[in-house]
């Protein structure tokens, strides 16, 4: 699973377009002697810091998958899933979207998830829907909005509930809004862990973000449309 994952993210960084993005990104930050970089750390660390934990107008909640090598959920993903069932206890909306494809052969992150969820007291006949085709938080949320789009044409697109952990929160809501979904943010944990590895995690979102958000700055400039139609 370690493997495919691996491979997975290296056939991005041998994409053209994104090694275009990320060539900006790091010129930005370097000639800025690392303060763009650091605007970034504090987008990401005060979405994180501020995220909710209940939703307050979302009616279709968006559950963000993590990788689970042999099937094994670690605390992250258990976290997610354990605020999925308080919001469906306490808020149900009107469906819940799992996210998270596998690697061939093995379980995948939406599957996981439901039967976590299941587990966890949600009915067998809950409004659960799986999009376990995706391997990142790009492909996620670009197969979700597929999926959204197949309901009543006459009905107004769902409101999202971006359900995540904290550090993650920022590049989903980032995404979600650059593929035209109107969200809201809803938080694992009850708050910000100041954990070191939590800290690295921040540190890493906020490159991700970094590089797709100067390098969709840079397309539009240049008028790429195939590197915006990356993210869109």
């Amino acid at each position: 699973m370690a493997r495919s994952r691996l491979l997975h993210r290296l056939r991005l960084l041998a994409d053209g377009d994104a090694l275009h993005a990320l060539v900006v990104a790091g010129a930005a930050c370097v000639l800025s002697l690392g303060l763009v970089y650091v605007g970034y750390v504090v987008h990401v660390w005060r979405v994180a810091r501020a995220a909710p934990c209940a939703p307050g107008r979302g009616d279709c909640l968006l559950l963000f998958g993590k990788h689970a090598p042999d099937g094994r959920l670690d605390a992250d993903f258990q976290a997610r899933l354990a605020r999925a069932a308080t919001v469906w206890e306490s808020r149900p909306p009107r469906s819940l979207l799992l996210l998270g494809g596998g690697p061939e052969g093995g379980p995948t992150e939406a599957a996981l998830a439901r039967q976590a969820l299941l587990d966890l007291g949600l009915a067998p006949d809950a409004p659960i829907r799986l999009e376990d085709q995706s391997r990142d938080t790009v492909q996620n949320l670009r197969n979700a909005r597929l999926l959204l789009a197949e309901g009543d044409p006459v009905e107004a697109p769902p409101v999202v509930i971006l359900l995540s952990s904290r550090y993650h929160l920022a590049r989903c809501a980032f995404l979600a809004g650059r593929m035209g979904l109107d969200w809201e943010v809803c938080a694992a944990e009850p708050a910000l862990s100041w954990r070191p590895e939590t800290l690295g995690l921040i540190a890493r979102e906020a490159a991700y973000v970094c590089w797709m958000d100067l390098g969709t700055r840079w397309a539009r400039i240049i008028g790429h449309r195939r590197m915006l139609a990356r993210l869109s």
